[in-house]
């Protein structure tokens, strides 16, 4: 099925679907607003969001596998960043739509 003009396609959609279910948890939007500035290690992101190591970086793996994030080796660690800026919106815009309905 095409989509009509200036809407999206199926597929589009279905991609969109799956990006938003890889932010659907806390964890991981406390992970994208904290990388809004730049890059960050693993152990940064712990101490920031006080969550174990093992569950940021299942977490990570998570945005990673869906493009929200890409990591680059620093020597002994690893750095992740947002692929791109949207996303950090995306996460933004949602918790701000919440504070405003209360």
């Amino acid at each position: 099925m095409t989509a009509a003009p200036g809407r999206p396609s199926v597929t589009d959609l279905d991609d969109a679907v799956e990006l938003l279910r890889a932010l659907a948890s806390g964890v991981r939007m406390s992970i994208v607003i904290e990388l809004r500035d730049g890059p960050l290690f693993v152990n940064e992101l712990v101490s920031r969001l006080g969550v174990a190591q093992p569950l940021v970086s299942q977490h990570l793996r998570i945005l990673r596998a869906a493009g929200v994030v890409r990591s680059e080796r620093r020597e002994r660690s690893i750095a992740y960043e947002l692929v791109d800026d949207h996303l950090a919106h995306i996460v933004l815009d949602a918790v701000t739509h919440v504070h405003e309905k209360h």
